[in-house]
């Protein structure tokens, strides 16, 4: 009797310690079976990388933030497609306006994030995007991104969205617009892993080198590849340059394909095109058999 009371005890022991580990550990979010993915929040409907197009996002259904991250003088992680303000969507703290070969001036990797803030990116609207809501917007810290769009998924009791976040960096560029991959990295997963959100993070890049960098140093982190629409490399070859598997591959909806669909199937690997802003072409690629779609007309999805 005495012996079946110690196995019992120790039987006890190693429950409670399983569990204690269980309890420990953060559960892994699983991606949606499809995954609707709004470009720079919504940029068709609202300003790109910004508050209020990420919220509108979220009224729409969408099941995953897709955005873009830049890095200021001071190494705060900021939401901007270029690395420098873009002169279609920008004006000036004065009012001014200023053309596409004075853009790269306003570098943001050589501003302060205080200074980045005196510019308005939202009130002169997009030309290429009429239907997008002109309204006062500045270019937003991921960090507060996150806070804002966390408060807004608990008070409209809503379900949890994943943050697909792009390093935009290049060789060519490193020390310029953007620090070396691995000090842009460690700078952006300061800020996930600050925010507890590491289950909910997808990393882009058409830069493999952060990819890499993701892989080695942070290889529980989802990644992306993404692929341009003039890169005619087979997907054999694009993984073997980058690697290893990522977690999705991501190319122009002009590459898709059934057999390129068939042959990431094949790997465990999620095929999500970029970006899609028509119905037709949003349902031929359903019924090839993609994973989620990019779109900057999250809308799209509801007709």
């Amino acid at each position: 009797m005495k012996r079946l009371q110690e196995i019992v005890g120790l039987l006890i022991v190693l429950a409670l310690v399983i569990s204690c580990h269980a309890i420990k550990k953060s559960p892994e979010k699983v991606l949606p079976a499809f995954d609707i993915q709004g470009h720079r929040g919504c940029r068709g409907l609202m300003p790109e990388n910004t508050t209020p197009a990420m919220l509108k996002a979220i009224d729409l259904g969408v099941t995953t933030l897709e955005m873009d991250a830049v890095v200021t003088s001071d190494k705060r992680i900021i939401l901007s497609h270029e690395p420098f303000f873009n002169h279609d969507i920008t004006t000036k703290p004065d009012g001014g306006q200023f053309t596409a070969a004075e853009e790269k001036g306003l570098n943001i990797y050589q501003m302060s994030y205080k200074e980045t803030q005196t510019y308005d990116v939202g009130l002169k609207g997009n030309p290429r995007f009429p239907q997008q809501e002109k309204i006062k917007a500045v270019k937003p810290l991921l960090s507060d991104i996150i806070d804002d769009v966390e408060a807004y998924i608990r008070l409209k009791r809503v379900n949890p969205v994943f943050y697909n976040i792009e390093t935009k960096s290049t060789p060519a560029t490193d020390g310029i617009f953007h620090p070396a991959p691995e000090v842009f990295v460690d700078l952006l997963m300061e800020v996930i892993k600050k925010k507890k959100l590491e289950s909910l993070v997808i990393i882009q890049s058409f830069d493999y080198r952060t990819l890499q960098v993701l892989h080695r140093k942070y290889p529980n982190i989802k990644t992306a590849a993404l692929i341009e629409d003039f890169d005619k490399k087979s997907l054999e070859d694009q993984l073997t340059d980058l690697g290893f598997t990522p977690t999705i591959y991501s190319p122009h909806y002009s590459l898709v394909s059934v057999e390129l669909v068939r042959k990431c199937h094949d790997r465990k690997i999620r095929l999500i095109p970029w970006t899609v802003n028509d119905k037709p072409t949003i349902d031929k690629l359903k019924a090839m058999g993609v994973d989620g779609i990019i779109s900057d007309y999250p809308n799209l999805f509801q007709q």
